[in-house]
């Protein structure tokens, strides 16, 4: 039997990332994976897949409805070859999830493909070929999550589908009903989209991306609508039914009034669940949440001090890179180090188009806290850079402290605030003001510029450009 100082349960980014970190710290170290490939969710079925149909689709889109504004003039017809466009998706994902099999080897990570499930407290058993059983002084749970769907809902996965199977259908949908207005399905959704289908989302509450500030939920809904996607809001779906290639979803508004809506795909996209199933807690004795998350401390250890837990299977937003940034902190933390997380600074990013991007405290959340603060808001058309791009829509908008000016929350829509949101990170994990922001060169012409003029306007309301 081999021994380890650290085994790691799950290869996604939190799993594949800690166990990194533990070589890196001298670590002897094993990682186990239940699939045939590393990565977990999001570089299999989530984050890198997602990514490569929206910016193959967003290409198609362009070609089709943008490029003979800019001169682009294209013979003939445009034609989309969907088998393709899914080719080159598998591709990214297997070139990445090979960098993630090159890591593992130059850092000397065992890895292990199989269900890795405790015996007890420091005994693995590993279920794959053959199985097998390793000894570890610590253990980091990093299983991820699943879809979640609804205790009626009978998942089919071939027209009652969930993000996994919605990242390889081998037809555009007629009609996409999408159920949830959240990050995954206004992603999805918006691919088919641009891809010719009829796409109607219903989300139960009165406003899509409900986590996010309200201002964005408002501005990046009046976009999809422009863009032809429908909406039922305030929507509570009762049932959804399959007959041949047809699929009816009915739900009720709040004054109980029942419509029914008829498409060839149903996306079930209502948020994920911690994954646990097959880990056998209960042989370490490991505590679960009335949720079903792995029950942790500020430093993510369990209940029993030699086992930690990161990522989606444990409380916070499921996100890739906190998920990854708890890796690095557990690993140091086992290492002896003191490392820390501000949770408060955890970016949040919907790569529709526009995309938008968030963090530190939304409005909502100021108001209900009564703090007293200021407000500055920028829209994307006022920049030159926008306008040559064509891409118009949005805004950046800077919430600081009344009394100290510090800076409480950055909230973006636009073209590449995915990556623009770093900025305000970087500010806030150094308690800038919102005058400091305003103070700063900002190159000209980019999109960043609009985070300089939010700054501004929440600075005395002084922008330059409004």
């Amino acid at each position: 039997m081999k021994t380890y100082d650290v085994a790691v349960i799950g290869s996604g980014p939190g799993g594949y990332v800690a166990a990194i970190r533990c070589s890196q710290l001298g670590l002897k170290t094993a990682i186990i994976e239940k699939y045939d490939v590393l990565g977990g969710t999001c570089l299999n079925v989530g984050c890198i897949p997602s990514k490569a149909l929206l910016d193959s689709s967003h290409h198609y889109e362009d070609a089709l409805k943008n490029f003979e504004e800019h001169g682009i003039e294209i013979k003939g017809d445009l034609k989309l070859n969907l088998k393709k466009m899914m080719k080159r998706k598998d591709s990214v994902v297997e070139q990445t999830t090979k960098g993630i099999d090159y890591l593992m080897n130059k850092n000397k990570i065992d890895v292990y493909q199989g269900i890795g499930s405790f015996k007890d407290t420091t005994h693995i058993k590993i279920e794959g070929e053959k199985s097998q059983e390793i000894e570890a002084k610590y253990s980091i749970i990093a299983t991820g999550s699943k879809p979640s769907s609804l205790p009626f809902i009978k998942l089919d996965k071939k027209r009652i589908i969930t993000s996994t199977e919605a990242l390889s259908l081998k037809e555009v949908p007629e009609h996409l009903i999408v159920i949830g207005g959240g990050v995954i399905g206004l992603e999805l959704g918006q691919v088919y989209h641009r891809l010719g289908a009829e796409v109607t989302v219903v989300e139960y509450m009165d406003k899509i991306i409900p986590t996010m500030d309200g201002a964005q939920s408002k501005e990046l809904l009046k976009v999809l609508k422009k863009q032809g996607i429908k909406f039922y809001l305030s929507h509570q779906v009762s049932a959804v039914s399959s007959k041949g290639k047809k699929v009816t979803v009915t739900a009720t508004d709040k004054k109980d009034k029942e419509i029914s809506i008829t498409g060839d795909y149903c996306l079930v996209s209502v948020g994920r669940r911690a994954y646990t199933d097959g880990l056998n807690l209960e042989k370490a004795g490991i505590k679960v949440t009335d949720r079903g998350q792995v029950e942790v401390n500020d430093q993510l250890r369990t209940n029993v001090e030699n086992i930690y837990a990161i990522g989606d299977v444990v409380k916070g937003p499921m996100l890739a890179h906190k998920a990854s940034e708890e890796g690095v902190m557990v690993a140091e933390i086992i290492a002896g180090q003191k490392p820390h997380i501000n949770y408060d600074l955890i970016p949040s990013v919907v790569y529709t188009w526009p995309e938008v991007a968030s963090v530190g405290k939304t409005e909502e959340q100021l108001k209900e806290a009564n703090t007293s603060y200021k407000t500055g808001q920028f829209p994307m058309r006022a920049l030159g850079r926008s306008r040559a791009s064509g891409d118009i829509d949005g805004f950046v908008k800077i919430l600081s402290d009344s009394e100290t000016d510090e800076v409480l929350g950055v909230h973006m829509v636009g073209a590449r605030v995915a990556d623009l949101i770093a900025e305000a990170v970087v500010a806030m994990e150094y308690r800038a003001s919102a005058e400091d922001i305003a103070r700063m060169t900002h190159a000209h012409p980019t999109y960043a510029e609009a985070v300089k003029e939010a700054a501004l306007a929440a600075t005395d309301n002084r922008p330059l450009h409004i």
